[in-house]
């Protein structure tokens, strides 16, 4: 039987080596298609046969535990984390596609990026000083929001002795304690949930917390609450600009609760980092971050519920302490001949905004 599935051309840690061998940063598997992979944000076929729902099943089937397959076969969903020995670590996730087993993997190297690899603005550098306070690093799936936090993690392990600790789902990049000790939390084999998790993190001693992803009330309230009484809380979102952010984290809750919540965010939030990848000229991506930095005027807006306010004042706060618009962000790697207009205008939050820039910084 493992010498059928050796010479089988459909074996997903052979995908996965190519994944890395090919510098790609995702796989996906669905029935009806060949493999395909992710390279430079383009998806791009695998040079393999179109696969049906019987081939899907057995190659995703194939790397999972007992546990796994039976938490997939009740609830169709599964998130984990899968490893390519000597080469990277995956995030896996299955799901079902016209009742088939599909799957997708996002590559997670092996080597923690440092903020210099990443050419991290230096605000990062300040903002991770912070004793207490949130930090919420945002973008859409694929933006290397994951990298950019990881990163920031390990300048803080490598100069801070500190008790980091990261509730996941899964766990991502794995921290190797070097002034820092890490509890790193898989949601699943360590916790059963975010919101269980938050709740005994007080208890664990931590100085920094990082929760992988608000998805919900509990987890936001936790993390606020540890946030305001004297801890660094890191986490992310799917959002793709600072004013959005802090809307979908309000909107979490019920209206009644919305004053006391955004009172919080006023007093508790440090900023919000909004990241989206651009492709770059000559190939390779960019990442272009709108950074939002609370200031006595931001946090007014937010607690009297200003929130259409917040752009505005990010345009007059540009500049200070490190703060811009994604506009802002994504005219410099115009500028520094990094994208093309085009590239500009199509991934700006504010294409309108974008074009009259270009005609009134670059007259194109």
């Amino acid at each position: 039987m493992a010498e059928e599935e050796k010479e089988s051309p459909f074996n997903i840690k052979k995908l996965l080596q190519s994944v890395v061998s090919h510098g790609a940063s995702d796989l996906h598997i669905v029935s009806r298609s060949e493999p395909q992979i992710r390279l430079s944000g383009k998806l791009k076929r695998v040079n393999l046969p179109v696969m049906d729902g019987e081939i899907t099943e057995e190659m995703c089937y194939s790397v999972l535990t007992e546990k796994q397959k039976q938490e997939f076969e009740e609830t169709n969903e599964l998130d984990f984390a899968i490893e390519v020995p000597g080469m990277a670590r995956f995030r896996g996730n299955y799901y079902r596609v016209m009742g088939d087993v599909a799957a997708a993997f996002r590559i997670i190297p092996v080597g923690i990026p440092s903020m210099d690899d990443l050419g991290s603005p230096p605000l990062y550098r300040k903002l991770i000083k912070r004793e207490k306070g949130m930090i919420l690093v945002t973008g859409p799936t694929g933006s290397g929001k994951s990298t950019t936090l990881a990163a920031m993690i390990n300048e803080i392990n490598i100069t801070e002795y500190k008790h980091i600790l990261t509730v996941e789902d899964p766990v991502e990049f794995i921290h190797q304690n070097v002034k820092s000790l890490f509890s790193h939390r898989n949601v699943g084999p360590d916790t059963n949930s975010f919101a269980a998790a938050m709740k005994g993190a007080l208890r664990q001693d931590p100085d920094i917390v990082i929760i992988g992803e608000m998805r919900d009330r509990v987890t936001v309230e936790a993390g606020l609450t540890m946030a305001e009484t004297g801890h660094l809380v890191f986490g992310t979102l799917h959002t793709s600009s600072a004013a959005g952010t802090i809307g979908r984290i309000i909107d979490v809750f019920s209206g009644d609760e919305q004053p006391a919540i955004r009172a919080m965010i006023a007093n508790s939030l440090v900023a919000v980092i909004s990241q989206m990848l651009l492709p770059k000229l000559g190939g390779g991506r960019v990442a272009a971050a709108e950074i939002m930095v609370k200031n006595n005027a931001l946090g007014a807006l937010i607690r009297d519920e200003k929130m259409h306010h917040i752009y505005s004042q990010m345009q007059i706060g540009q500049g200070d302490s490190g703060m811009q618009t994604q506009t802002q962000a994504i005219l410099a790697y115009y500028a520094d001949k990094k994208v093309s207009k085009e590239v500009a205008i199509q991934y700006a939050n504010r294409p309108d905004e974008m074009r009259e820039q270009l005609q009134k910084l670059y007259g194109v």
